[in-house]
Parts: C-alpha cells; structure tokens; sequence
C-alpha cells in the first residue's frame, strides 16, 4: 500500500504528473465508448440529484461527462487536495450545472452532514486510503437512504505490459493500485458496507503508437519519478524492445470497472 499512498501530497498537489498518464488513456484508447462518457452512462442519476465527487482530482469527469448526465444536478467537489479542488471547481463552474461547490477533504473524515447527497462518486481514489472500508463507511454516512454510492477502480491485470517495463525500477510487474484495492475488494467491501453491489467493466485497450508517451507515464509517479540515470536508460531500452516486438505498436490490456451501491431506505 505505501507505493499508492506515500507520495500522494506531491502526486496530487496539481494535475500536471496525473497528465503525463492521463496522455496515454486519452491519445490511445481503443473503446466503443470513452471511459468518462461510459462511467456516466452507467450511473442512475435523476434531475435535480446532490452529487458528493469524493477525490475529485483536476474534475475531467465531470468536463467529459456533462452530456451524459440529467439537468439539474447539484454537484460539490472534495479531495484531499486544495489544489485539484481548485482547480475541479474552476473547472465545473462554467459547465450546466445547477450548483457546483468546492470542499477541501478527507475521505475518511467527511465534513458534510449524515444524509446529505443523493449519490458519492469515487473514482479511482479507494486504493489511495490506508483503509478503504473507513472512507467507505463515511460516504455511506452522507449518503441519503436510497442514495447510491459509485465506485471505479482497476483489476490487478490492468496494464501489465506497462508494469512489465517497470521491473526495472524493482517494481512489481502488476498495477499497484489493482493490487491494494481490485475488482474483489470493491465487490466485497462494498456488499459488506451496503448488502449489495452491482459491477459493470468497460471494454477497453492501448495501442500505444509513441514510445516517449511511455517513458514520461512511467517516470511520473513512484519510483519512476526519481530514478537514477542508469534505470532511467533501462527503460527506455525496454520500452524500445517492447515496441520493436510489437511491430511500432505496443497493444496493452486495460482493466477498469464501475461498482455501484445503494443505501437502503
């Protein structure tokens, strides 16, 4: 868990190392649906909702989403972050939201009343607490009762030939954040939280076609980020070789899914 969590305050201060990963998902997905566009067609949300984004980041959901989603929604933006919630709500504000409010926030110390909002979202964040069960337990706190909680995260499969190339820092050769919180422990924390979970996953690859999009995604977290010149020339020669042996393309397996809660009445 310390590879997802130790760095976090330096990671997430703005959105500019999140954008060096974010470059591979938006340049060379290969999807029916885009990953945002689809997360917000699953979700069941009503005119008129009060929507708690829980680890909201940079707010590129909602910017993505917002045809996708009823009139009327009243929407608050909190991560641990001041600076992605300002930067989430300058964002928002100009997007057809009915309200859009701006929290700074521990997700496992909410501070919002018991029963505030209609739906959480929690996006890709669970895997970030030291115990997810604790954040859990607080959105399903200031959830109203029929309200929905809706969780993503990512299998333990998800892009293993790009952790494959990060054995060369000493990493292991999976994704840690699938690793620290996965489809399994979405699924079974949150039926032990709210009796019931539903999951949906979105079919999806990479086709990278940019060895350099690699590099600058795998040096932009931990330990990438601070490696020597030495592994740093390591990797680049395994990106090469990856994508010689790819023919000029290097074609990566994405596992993504939503799960989706409700509170009972």
């Amino acid at each position: 868990m310390s590879s997802i969590t130790s760095a976090n305050a330096e990671q997430y201060s703005n959105s500019q190392k999140l954008a060096a990963r974010a470059r591979l998902h938006n340049n060379y997905t290969v999807a029916e649906t885009d990953w945002f566009p689809w997360v917000a067609e699953q979700l069941p949300l009503e005119d008129g909702d009060s929507v708690l984004d829980v680890g909201c980041g940079p707010g590129w959901f909602w910017e993505c989403a917002t045809s996708k989603l009823p009139g009327g929604v009243n929407l608050t933006l909190s991560d641990l972050s001041p600076g992605m919630v300002q930067e989430a709500v300058q964002r928002c504000t100009s997007l057809p939201f009915a309200s859009v409010a701006g929290k700074q926030a521990d997700a496992t110390d909410l501070p919002f009343e018991d029963e505030s909002f209609d739906a959480v979202i929690a996006m890709h964040m669970l895997y970030h607490l030291p115990d997810p069960s604790k954040g859990l337990a607080e959105m399903r706190r200031v959830l109203k009762p029929g309200g929905f909680l809706a969780v993503t995260t990512n299998g333990v499969g998800n892009r293993r030939e790009l952790y494959a190339l990060t054995t060369v820092f000493g990493s292991e050769p999976f994704d840690p954040a699938g690793a620290a919180f996965g489809y399994a422990e979405a699924e079974q924390s949150m039926q032990i939280a709210f009796g019931n979970v539903s999951m949906a996953e979105h079919p999806a690859i990479l086709r990278v076609t940019e060895p350099e999009d690699v590099f600058l995604a795998l040096t932009s977290y931990p330990p990438g980020d601070r490696a020597d010149e030495a592994q740093l020339t390591a990797l680049r020669d395994a990106i090469a070789e990856a994508f010689r042996a790819g023919n000029g393309v290097l074609e990566v397996v994405k596992e993504s899914a939503l799960f989706v809660s409700r509170k009972a009445t």
